[in-house]
C-alpha cells in the first residue's frame, strides 16, 4: 500500500512520508512537519479500512514527526497551543493519542474561554516504542528508547530507555542496552 491519500485536509503537508491509511490533516495557525520515511498507517493492522489518522494543530501549535517513525491506524495528534514532538525511528501502535492540551477550562465559568485553557509540549525521544491504545497527557517527556505498555496512560515524564506501564503510567524497570 503506499500513499492511499488524505481526506478532509486543510493544509498541505510537505515530505516525503507515506499515507497507508486515511489520514486527517488540519491546522487552525500552526505548522506541521512530517520528516522522510515516516509512515502514517499499517496495513494490515486493525481498523485499516474503518479508522482514520488525525492531526491536529491549533492556535500556532507546531507537530513534528522525525524520520523513520511508524505510527499505527486510527492515531490521533492533536496540538493545541504547546508543541508535539516525535523523534526518529518510533513505533507507534493502534488507537495511539497524543494531546498537548486539556482543550476545556476545569469550571464550568471558564470551561469555554481559551486563557483557562491548560497546555504543555510534549516530547518523545527517539527509538521509543509506544502500545496500542496508549494516550499520552500534555507536557509528558519521553527519553530515548522508552517502551510504553498498550492500554498506559501517560500523565507525567520518565528518563531514556524506561519501561512504563499502566493508568496514571508508572515507571516498571530500566531497559539494559547492550
Amino acid at each position: 500500500m503506499h500513499n492511499i491519500g488524505k481526506i478532509l485536509s486543510n493544509v498541505k503537508v510537505e515530505g516525503k512520508f507515506q499515507i497507508n491509511s486515511p489520514t486527517i490533516f488540519y491546522s487552525l495557525k500552526g505548522g506541521i512537519n512530517i520528516s522522510n520515511n515516516v509512515s502514517l498507517g499499517y496495513y494490515p493492522s486493525p481498523i485499516f479500512v474503518s479508522g482514520s489518522n488525525h492531526i491536529d494543530i491549533r492556535l500556532g501549535a507546531s507537530i513534528f514527526i522525525d524520520y523513520g517513525t511508524c505510527i499505527n491506524n486510527n492515531c490521533a495528534i492533536i496540538a493545541h497551543k504547546s508543541n508535539i514532538k516525535i523523534g526518529k525511528n518510533c513505533l507507534i501502535g493502534i488507537n495511539s493519542q497524543a494531546l498537548s492540551s486539556d482543550f476545556h477550562g476545569l469550571t464550568i465559568k471558564n470551561r469555554n474561554i481559551d486563557e483557562f485553557i491548560s497546555t504543555a509540549q510534549i516530547d518523545i525521544g527517539d527509538n521509543c516504542f509506544i502500545g496500542n491504545n496508549v494516550i499520552i497527557l500534555k507536557g509528558v517527556k519521553l527519553g530515548k528508547g522508552c517502551v510504553v505498555g498498550s492500554g498506559s496512560v501517560v500523565t507525567k515524564s520518565f528518563p531514556d530507555n524506561a519501561l512504563i506501564g499502566g493508568n496514571p503510567a508508572k515507571l516498571l524497570r530500566i531497559i539494559k542496552q547492550n
